[in-house]
C-alpha cells in the first residue's frame, strides 16, 4: 500500500488504540515526536518501535533537535546542546574549531535519537538572521554571514548522516528576513530578488544537495503573493530553480498561523504548489483525519524523492561517543558563556 504523503505527530507518550487504528489506515509517509511524546530512553524506543508496527516498515521518525531553545530530549537523560551561536562564536576565533564543535555535536545528537529509534532531525538552520529580523531564529544561526552558515551546516549534516540520521535543512528558502514569528502570522518579505539571490539562498544554495528540507511559511513578494509552502510559483522559480534543491520538500507545520484555512485545505494547497510531504504537528485525531483528506499518495518524483531521504538513515560509521564528548566538551570550553555539562545518556 502507498503510503500518504504526509508526516504526522501523535498526543502523548505512548500510542492510543485509536491512533493505531488511524496510523494503520491512513499509512503516512512518517512521525514527528515532540517534548509531549518524551518522557526517557526505554519509554522512546518502545514508542518509536509502536509507531513503525503501525505502519508496517521501518518509517522515517522524525525530531526538532538543533540544541539550544529547540531540543525536544532533554535532561535528565540526555544532554544539553548548545545553539548554533556557539559555533559561529568558535568559528570566529579559529575556522576550524566550528566546523569541527559542530560535528561532534550533531554526531553526539545523532547517537541519541538512533539509540531511541529516532532516524530524521530537523536540522541544520541555515538561515542568515537580519538585525530588523523577529528574534525567532537569531541564536538558532550559525552566523550572520553565508560562508559560515554553509561551512559549520555542511559539518552538522555530515555528523547527523555518519549517526544513521537523515538532516532536514531549514526554512527554505530563507526565513532571517522575517519581522514576524510564522507559528503567529505570515511574514512578508519585500526584499528584491537580486538581494536575495546575493544573500539569503547562498546558504541553501551551497548545501542543495541535502536529502530533505522544509519550507518558510513566508511570502516572498519579489515572487508571489502567497506563502513559498502553498505557492506553485515560488516552489519552482525559487526553491527548485534559483536554490536548485532537487531532494524533498516538507512543508513546515501546517497549524502554524502564517496559513489560513482549514487543515485539509492547508494540504492540498502544499502539496499542489509542490511539497512533497506535508508536515502536521499538533497530534490531534480530528486534526490528522482533515490532513488525510487531503493529502495523496506518495508516487512519482515524490516517492522517489523519499527513498534517497530514508538511504540517508541506513548507514552509521564507527563511534567512540566517550572520547567524542570529551574533545566536545573541551572544544565548549572556549565559549565563554556556555558551561559544559557532564550529563551523559541514560539507558
Amino acid at each position: 500500500m502507498s503510503e500518504l504523503a504526509v508526516i504526522l505527530g501523535l498526543s502523548g507518550p505512548k500510542l492510543t488504540a485509536a491512533e493505531r487504528v488511524f496510523f494503520r489506515d491512513a499509512n503516512p509517509w512518517g512521525f514527528i515526536l515532540f517534548s509531549r511524546n518524551v518522557e526517557s530512553p526505554d519509554q522512546l524506543r518502545r514508542l518509536t518501535s509502536d509507531l513503525r508496527e503501525t505502519v508496517g516498515r521501518n518509517c522515517l521518525i522524525f525530531v526538532d533537535q538543533e540544541g539550544g531553545r529547540v531540543q525536544r530530549l532533554r535532561a535528565p537523560h540526555w544532554r544539553k546542546f548548545p545553539s548554533g551561536a556557539a559555533f559561529q562564536h568558535l568559528y570566529a576565533k579559529e575556522r576550524w574549531l566550528g566546523i569541527r564543535a559542530a560535528y561532534l555535536s550533531y554526531r553526539l545528537i545523532a547517537d541519541d535519537l538512533r539509540k531511541v529509534g529516532i532516524t530524521a532531525d530537523c536540522a541544520p538552520v541555515l538561515d542568515l538572521p537580519q538585525k530588523s529580523a523577529d528574534p525567532i531564529i537569531s541564536d538558532r544561526a550559525f552566523g550572520v554571514k553565508p560562508v559560515p552558515i554553509i561551512d559549520i551546516a555542511h559539518a552538522a549534516m555530515a555528523g547527523l548522516m555518519c549517526g544513521g540520521v537523515a538532516p532536514v535543512v531549514k526554512h527554505i528558502p530563507g526565513h532571517g528576513r522575517a519581522t514576524v514569528d510564522s507559528h503567529k502570522e505570515l511574514p512578508r518579505i519585500k526584499t528584491s530578488r537580486k538581494t536575495l539571490e546575493n544573500s539569503d539562498f547562498i546558504p541553501f544554495r551551497a548545501l542543495s544537495d541535502a536529502p530533505m528540507a522544509m519550507t518558510a511559511h513566508a511570502v516572498y513578494e519579489c515572487n508571489s503573493r502567497s506563502a513559498v509552502t502553498v505557492s506553485k510559483r515560488s516552489m519552482t522559480e525559487l526553491v527548485r530553480a534559483a536554490i536548485g534543491f532537487n531532494g524533498l520538500v516538507m512543508s513546515d507545520d501546517l497549524d502554524m498561523k502564517a496559513l489560513k484555512g482549514n487543515l485539509t485545505r492547508k494540504t492540498e494547497r502544499a502539496l499542489a504548489a509542490g511539497c512533497d510531504i506535508a508536515l502536521q504537528c499538533s497530534g490531534q485525531l480530528p486534526a490528522m483525519v482533515e490532513v488525510a483528506k487531503g493529502a495523496v499518495k506518495l508516487e512519482g518524483r515524490p516517492k522517489r524523492r523519499s527513498i534517497v531521504a530514508e538511504y540517508c538513515a541506513e548507514h552509521i560509521t564507527p563511534f567512540d561517543r566517550e572520547a567524542a564528548e570529551h574533545e566536545f566538551d573541551n572544544l565548549l570550553s572556549r565559549v565563554p558563556y556556555l558551561k559544559p555539562t557532564a550529563a551523559r545518556l541514560a539507558g
